[in-house]
């Protein structure tokens, strides 16, 4: 049986958001969630949730963007800053962002989501991505998780030396 791919979906107002995120969060949707993300945040989007109740798991790619965003958009954790909080991820979630040494970037609440009234849900398109766009936010997400933890320099060493090879490729054509 085949995990379900993810599927995004967005409730903002002037200075909230909320991303629902269910099935299988991975790399082909690095790109879009990138993308959403700094657009909330130029918006002006000073407390985003991401809600996990339905993600069924998330890639190192996946998890690179997130903490990339975590680290941009509140580095020192200051109040001023973009508060982002992940509401009920998975026992698994929560491990591979404790693992990963970027779990502190996010304020982590379990319940359900209380939405201001006249908010309604959009799903974000998605586009599709070339192949460039992938494998640099592939390779972008990587070296993210690298800087964010000096333990995740072996885990995913192999994995930019790879991606960065390919990328150059991709570039030349």
């Amino acid at each position: 049986m085949s995990t379900p791919s993810a599927k995004l979906f967005v409730i903002a107002g002037d200075a909230f958001a909320c991303i629902k995120i269910t099935g299988r969060a991975n790399f082909t949707y690095g790109p879009a969630f990138k993308c959403l993300l700094t657009c909330l945040n130029k918006k002006g989007c000073k407390r985003i949730i991401i809600d996990l109740s339905e993600c069924i798991l998330m890639d190192s790619t996946f998890l690179g963007v997130l903490a990339g965003f975590g680290l941009a958009v509140n580095p020192t954790k200051t109040a001023d800053k973009c508060d982002i909080e992940l509401l009920n991820p998975s026992t698994r979630i929560h491990e591979l962002l404790e693992n990963l040494g970027v779990l502190s970037l996010f304020k982590i609440t379990t319940g359900t989501l209380q939405l201001p009234d006249g908010l309604k849900a959009t799903s974000p398109e998605t586009g599709n991505p070339t192949q460039e766009e992938l494998t640099r936010t592939c390779l972008e997400a990587h070296k993210i998780l690298m800087n964010a933890n000096p333990e995740n320099v072996a885990r995913f060493k192999e994995v930019t030396e790879y991606l960065a090879e390919d990328l150059k490729n991709l570039e030349k054509h």
